[in-house]
């Protein structure tokens, strides 16, 4: 098949967003509607939030959130509108961190291991740290994800204690025994820090 230049400048990932289509390399262009994009466009700071939660690193943040999107964007005929859509969203961002860890570890050699088991999900301790917010933040990030992912989507997006058990596919009170360990520990933490 011979393309001409328009038919190329067409095809180019970053154009089709902006005109709501998603090109998914065999079929023609699917046309995308235009309240599923404005929703992921609405929904991006809180995803861009979730994702450094997730990446505890601004890079990969974002193209975290750039390859979720691009599922998302592939996938939108999945979506189940009877299903909160930032659910599902973040639902995707979360699945896609697990497959980059995943990925990761291939690339090492180290084949499959848990997310949870991550090495990418460990972080250093901060030595500094003041009661400032964007202080609290980094204590957050020092948190083990099991901890810091629950106490987030609660605290700071406002998720219900059962909406985010059912986004990590968690029992109930799992999630609020980990917002409570993760509080006891950032409550030492903050307070070392002070007396320090």
């Amino acid at each position: 098949m011979v393309c001409t230049a328009l038919q190329m400048d067409y095809l180019k990932p970053e154009l089709a967003f902006a005109r709501g289509v998603v090109l998914t390399g065999v079929e023609e262009p699917v046309t995308i509607p235009d309240q599923f994009r404005a929703d992921i466009l609405l929904l991006l700071p809180r995803l861009r939030r979730f994702a450094f939660s997730l990446t505890r690193s601004g890079p990969d943040a974002d193209d975290l959130l750039q390859d979720a999107c691009i599922s998302a964007l592939a996938n939108w005929q999945q979506y189940d509108a009877a299903q909160p859509f930032d659910r599902w969203m973040f639902r995707i961002v979360r699945n896609s961190w697990i497959s980059e860890i995943r990925k990761r570890k291939v690339r090492l050699g180290e084949g499959n291991v848990p997310a949870e088991d991550a090495s990418e999900l460990q972080t250093e301790q901060v030595a500094d740290v003041s009661l400032e917010v964007k202080d609290v933040m980094g204590e957050v990030a020092h948190l083990p994800q099991e901890l810091s992912q629950p106490l987030l989507l609660v605290c700071a997006e406002g998720y219900s204690y059962q909406e985010t058990a059912d986004l990590l596919d968690v029992p109930k009170g799992t999630v609020m025994s980990r917002i409570h360990r993760a509080r006891k520990l950032l409550m030492v933490q903050l307070k070392e820090e002070k007396g320090a």
